[in-house]
């Protein structure tokens, strides 16, 4: 668990795997393509997600295709989140919301 918080807590890591979320199984050159990151920044920012088990590589043929792993995402909400009443959950999320763009 200590290395899924670890990555979890870097917004450039977070930015990786909004990219894989919005289109999974991406490449290197294909996550490089949007990213204000340099190559081998993404290159050590996907070790870490990688050593975390929150993404997985195939290679497919001469490509080597990134995917989220979501099992450690899953693990997380059943140790810690999924206890919590998800209305209330959502109501005080909307009020962080609500909070933080009042104060932009």
């Amino acid at each position: 668990m200590e290395k899924v918080f670890k990555a979890l807590a870097d917004k450039q890591r977070l930015k990786l795997l909004d990219s894989l979320n919005a289109n999974n199984g991406q490449t290197l050159s294909a996550l490089c393509e949007n990213a204000t990151m340099t190559r081998q920044a993404i290159t050590r920012h996907l070790s870490v997600l990688e050593k975390a088990n929150l993404v997985v590589t195939v290679w497919v043929g001469r490509e080597k295709l990134h995917y989220i792993n979501p099992i450690p995402l899953q693990q997380v909400y059943d140790r810690w989140l999924k206890n919590f009443d998800q209305n209330h959950i959502q109501t005080l999320l909307t009020l962080k919301e609500n909070l933080e763009t009042k104060n932009k």
